[in-house]
């Protein structure tokens, strides 16, 4: 099915978003798992096979849409030299997604492309679930100071 041009552009950004994030999960992922905070690494590693998946269901899009998926394109990469300067670069790298997932099913949905829209929407919801959980972590560290917090990751 021949595809809107916009939305193959749009779809391919967010592909470049989806790509950056799993690099970035993943190395924060590795550094906790090297800091030995085994079960933060595991929940990290989990948001990383989260948007390897966003990234499937988005190159599936394209390909759907007759559009060619750009998967060379990244974003930069923010990683954090702490665990609290992860989740904080993190959050940041979500808010992002939100805000341009929102903006992309909307112009879905203005020209008339429910299955896209609908994809993004799915996608959009999974992102809000992770910055709750990003969230959730920096409202941790900031009552229970960065020392507990990190106890409690350990295995």
């Amino acid at each position: 099915m021949k595809g809107n041009k916009e939305i193959i552009k749009r779809l391919n950004a967010r592909l470049a978003e989806e790509l950056t994030a799993i690099n970035q999960y993943m190395v924060h992922s590795e550094m906790c798992d090297n800091w030995g905070y085994g079960l933060l690494h595991k929940e990290i590693e989990k948001r990383a096979i989260d948007e390897m998946k966003h990234a499937e269901k988005l190159i599936g899009r394209i390909l759907f849409l007759d559009g060619i998926p750009i998967v060379s394109n990244y974003n930069k990469l923010y990683i954090g030299s702490t665990v609290d300067a992860m989740h904080k670069n993190d959050r940041i790298a979500e808010e992002g997604a939100i805000k341009a997932y929102n903006e992309d099913v909307k112009f879905a949905s203005d020209v008339k492309d429910n299955g896209t829209k609908d994809l993004l929407q799915s996608i959009l919801d999974d992102e809000e679930a992770h910055i709750d959980k990003i969230e959730e972590y920096l409202d941790q560290i900031e009552q229970m100071g960065l020392q507990i917090y990190l106890s409690t990751y350990k295995l």
